[in-house]
């Protein structure tokens, strides 16, 4: 493992390098594995002295052992230190406590694993281990566990809650997966006290699992070698795991603990011979113009490993804490893509912007150590939004700027941010602070300045709010906010100034819950476009409503309208002809005769109708006056029809229309005989062959057909069948036409005379 340090300041430096060389700020010769050359260093390491950010110090091996952890310190400068990473999971609520009251003393210690996503809780009483879910209570025993192991004095879960860690009164450690079907491996440690913390260091895809146990002042890592390696701690410090190693943190440091990644390993490894290794040292003897760069290149070459060399050196670079190392390693990387024809770009460039995000944000200035593993998990987004929430907005714009984030993932969402903060300084006026806001923001893409000017209304800057809403373009943003600061006025005046009927609806609803009634049809008028949409709202939902805005308008004749409406709602006759009565009220207010003496007739009808359907038994009401008048000559009765058609001024044509196709539809054929030489008709006798053609009785059809008049004698003749004197009329007539239309009925086998009369009659007719 090893250690890679950011501290407070590059001027405070401490030297504690016990057997290590002399520090000036750069890595001495016993540090990180940096060559082939260096074969005293041990894989494990300790960082002794604070660096410049991203740098490495010297070293001290405690103890040698396989795993290679690596310890890294952070002097703890900054007030804002960086929280340790959580392992993502869903918080689940409160669940019922198992019963445990059968045991006999209090557990030395516990711990809460994660089985199938259910929560249980491992708890050990003196040599006994009991595993708690929310329905049962039962004992373990962990897989491999050594009889004379002892009493469990402390427990650890693995940052991803797969493994677990047991340590006992006999200084033995076992470890396992948490799910207590297999052990790991074991660990007898010549420490017997209790630890006051145990934590798993691991990293991701990582065969390699180590145990650091931690005591006052000293520090154990354990694994799966029958060896350790033991720290002393200068003072009093708390361990933290997360996804990647574990954090030391103490009052006046912050150290991290961490496995050496792969290709770490493979180039500073001692007398490596990995293709990184190789390009590392062809990169550095080009430099010094040393034929060696080309032996060692060439070595690479013939075992075709030069796009993996490339590769190591890439990712060796993103592990590193120490910009000299990670430029050295980016060089030899840009040294041997020279070398190859297809080798893709993206790797090697996208590392170079996380180094630079990354450098920047482990300045002492900043106080955020991630690593590089951490980094690509947390996600670029959230680092800005960590940067954000610590008003670190500068640097945050230049990481997007620099990364070429789009506007509204990056720059805009940090200018929001940054907008919201700079509504809560009350040391400047609304109108600075607005102008302010406006001139740094702009119309930037992503901007929603209703959200900014909420947030100056939480913090009682009204005015403020309502000046940068002057400048949301949305007026669907700007009307809820307005109408939450009580400025419902405006709301409305904004609402219908976007045209959006649904905007308008809700102001003015809300208006109408906020406001008296009396206050509230003052304020629609003087919104003629809400007044009328509020009318149309009101015809639909509420009618009573309507009643009142009209009572107030003195609108009569809309006040007619709405009671003729209102009338045929009414179930009894009474109810209907009193609202048509006031109706008539109203419409003779507003001048308007047509409609008043239309009203009038209908009350007329509607007792009428009321006094048929009394004495005749029949259903009448609600009919029509045509349909009233037609179904009395349907029933026969002939009087009372006449009796309306006087009554109502029905025109005669239209009345002669209506009685003629009743007493068809009754078949009442005398009737209509007699009703036809009544008096002379007024629409003519055509009607009364259609009407009789349409019944299917040509009988009664040919009684009219010579009453027709000449012009529409022919169409008579024709409807009835009566060809002959079609024909005898056209030829009369001397029309073509005509005679052409009765050809075209005529057919060759029946009617063979008659076409050759209408042919002679055409032929003398073509020789005039």
């Amino acid at each position: 493992m090893r250690v890679s340090a950011v501290p407070p300041h590059p001027a405070a430096v401490e030297e504690r390098a016990a057997g290590a060389a002399g520090l000036d700020g750069r890595r001495g010769p016993a540090v990180h594995p940096g060559g082939r050359h260096r074969a005293h260093l041990q894989p494990l390491l300790r960082v002794q002295a604070p660096l410049q950010h991203g740098q490495r110090g010297a070293a001290e091996p405690r103890a040698g052992g396989q795993g290679v952890p690596q310890r890294v310190r952070h002097r703890r400068g900054h007030p804002d230190r960086q929280p340790p990473l959580l392992p993502g999971h869903q918080h689940r609520g409160p669940e019922a406590a198992p019963d445990a009251r059968g045991l006999q003393q209090p557990p030395s210690c516990w711990a809460v694993l994660s089985q199938d996503r259910v929560a249980i809780v491992l708890l050990a009483v003196g040599q006994d281990l009991y595993l708690l879910d929310s329905t049962s209570c039962s004992m373990v025993t962990p897989p491999g566990m050594s009889p004379s192991a002892g009493a469990y004095l402390q427990m650890a879960v693995s940052f991803n809650h797969r493994c677990l860690a047991l340590f006992t009164d006999t200084g033995y450690i076992w470890m396992g997966l948490a799910s207590l079907k297999e052990k790991l491996c074991e660990f007898h440690c010549s420490i017997r006290s209790p630890p006051k913390q145990m934590v798993w260091c691991m990293r991701p895809r990582s065969r390699q699992r180590a145990v650091v146990v931690a005591w006052e002042r000293q520090l154990l890592v354990a694994g799966s070698s029958s060896e350790c390696i033991q720290f002393v701690l200068d003072e009093d410090s708390h361990l933290v795991p997360e996804l990647d190693g574990v954090r030391l943190l103490s009052r006046s440091s912050h150290e991290f603990l961490q496995e050496i990644p792969e290709a770490s390993q493979e180039i500073f490894r001692i007398a490596s011979m990995a293709p990184g290794a190789l390009l590392l040292e062809a990169q550095k003897e080009y430099e010094k113009e040393s034929q060696k760069a080309d032996e060692y290149l060439r070595e690479i070459k013939d075992q075709k490993l030069l796009p993996e060399a490339v590769s190591q050196c890439i990712e060796a670079a993103g592990h590193e804490h120490e910009p000299d190392t990670q430029k050295a390693l980016l060089r030899a990387a840009s040294f041997g893509k020279c070398f190859l024809d297809k080798f893709p770009p993206e790797s090697f460039v996208r590392m170079c912007q996380d180094l630079r995000v990354l450098n920047a944000i482990r300045d002492y200035q900043i106080g955020i150590p991630l690593t590089f593993t951490q980094y690509k998990r947390l996600t670029i987004e959230v680092l800005l939004d960590r940067l954000v929430l610590r008003r670190l907005y500068p640097l945050a714009i230049r990481m997007c700027e620099y990364l070429r984030l789009s506007e509204i993932q990056g720059v805009s969402r940090i200018l929001a941010h940054w907008a919201c903060y700079k509504v809560q300084q009350k040391d400047k006026s609304d109108e600075e602070v607005a102008q302010a806001i406006n001139h740094k923001l702009g119309d930037t893409p992503g901007i929603s300045y209703s959200e900014i000017a909420a947030r100056a209304y939480d913090c009682g800057r009204t005015e403020l709010a309502i000046k940068l809403l002057e400048y949301e373009p949305r007026s669907g943003e700007q009307v809820p906010l307005l109408l939450k600061m009580k400025r419902s006025k405006l709301a409305l005046s904004k609402a219908i100034e976007s045209g959006d009927t649904d905007l308008v609806y809700t102001v003015v609803l809300h208006l109408k819950n906020e406001l008296n009634r009396g206050t509230f049809f003052m304020t629609l008028q003087n919104q003629p476009v809400a007044l009328s949409l509020y009318r149309q709202f009101c015809k639909h939902q509420e009618r009573a409503t309507l009643k009142d805005l009209y009572n107030q308008d003195d609108s009569h004749q809309e006040l007619g309208s709405f009671h003729v409406h209102a009338s045929y709602s009414e179930k009894r006759i009474e109810g209907r002809v009193g609202a048509l009565q006031n109706a008539l009220d109203e419409f003779y207010k507003a001048k308007n005769e047509f409609a008043a003496k239309a009203t009038e007739e209908q009350v007329k009808l509607l007792r009428l109708q009321r006094h048929l359907q009394e004495d005749l038994d029949r259903p009448y009401l609600d009919l029509s006056l045509h349909d009233t008048v037609s179904n009395l000559i349907l029933d026969g009765h002939h009087k009372r029809a006449e009796q309306l058609y006087r009554e109502f001024k029905i025109p005669d044509k239209r009345y002669w229309w209506l009685k003629i196709s009743a007493l068809a539809n009754r078949g009442d054929w005398e009737e209509m005989e007699r009703f036809s030489k009544s008096k002379k008709s007024p629409i003519g006798y055509l009607p009364f062959v259609e009407i009789a053609v349409k019944h299917h009785n040509r009988y009664e059809a040919k009684k009219y057909a010579p009453r027709v008049p000449p012009e529409q004698r022919v169409r008579a003749f024709v409807l009835v069948g009566d060809l002959d004197q079609a024909a005898d009329a056209a030829i009369e007539h001397k029309n073509e036409a005509e005679m052409s239309f009765v050809l075209s009925k005529c057919s060759a086998s029946t009617d063979a005379a008659v076409a050759e009369k209408l042919n002679r009659a055409r032929a003398q007719l073509l020789k005039k």
